[in-house]
């Protein structure tokens, strides 16, 4: 992490009131990665809670008929995300969140333990900074918003590489990757504009 974002980090931890910042980017950009290092960072002061718990369970988005384009905005609980994220500002007590899990392309409830004394709660995903598909009210619940960069052809092959490690043969991996994948990458890059700051190739 750099001293731009360490500085940003520490402004926001210093505050003593419960702060959001969201960390977005297309897929395959290093979000998590990110999100990992300011977790290591602020240690007990902060919890990662991650978009992607909002997916759409696999059968609902097969009888819904998405299932080929899965991580597509209109593939997620957006108004669940909004509620969660307003429970995260107003709440006294715990919040629990879910997570999704890739093993079984379904998120588990209340997976995700927010204890009332965490002071910031980092949330990433693709569409934090999108202006429909329900997910409009997201920018205005964080505190802060840093949109991850990197090269597209760095991004694809990571992106490749992780669906071939979670199970698709290297020519599915490269089609979805190339397809569903890059469709949803060029929307949100889009919203970059909308970010505090542009994090360049992690």
């Amino acid at each position: 992490m750099n001293g731009e974002l360490r500085a940003r980090l520490d402004a926001l931890l210093a505050t003593g009131q419960r702060r959001i910042l969201g960390i977005v980017g297309a897929p395959g950009a290093g979000k998590s990665t990110l999100a990992a290092q300011v977790a290591e960072v602020a240690g007990a002061r902060a919890v990662v809670v991650p978009m992607d718990g909002f997916h759409l369970a696999q059968s609902e988005l097969e009888r819904l008929g998405r299932a080929d384009r899965k991580g597509a905005p209109d593939t997620f609980d957006a108004a669940g995300y909004v509620a969660l994220l307003r429970r995260l500002r107003d709440e006294d007590g715990p919040v629990y969140a879910p997570e999704y899990r890739r093993d079984l392309k379904n998120g588990i409830a209340g997976a995700i333990a927010v204890p009332a004394d965490v002071p910031l709660v980092v949330t990433e995903g693709n569409y934090l900074l999108l202006d429909r598909h329900g997910f409009a009210p997201v920018a205005g619940l964080l505190d802060e918003s840093w949109f991850v960069a990197l090269p597209d052809e760095v991004r694809l092959a990571r992106l490749v590489a992780r669906h071939e490690a979670f199970g698709k043969s290297p020519e599915a991996a490269r089609a979805w990757s190339h397809g569903p994948d890059e469709v949803n990458a060029r929307l949100v890059a889009a919203t970059a504009h909308r970010a505090d700051v542009v994090v360049e190739g992690l």
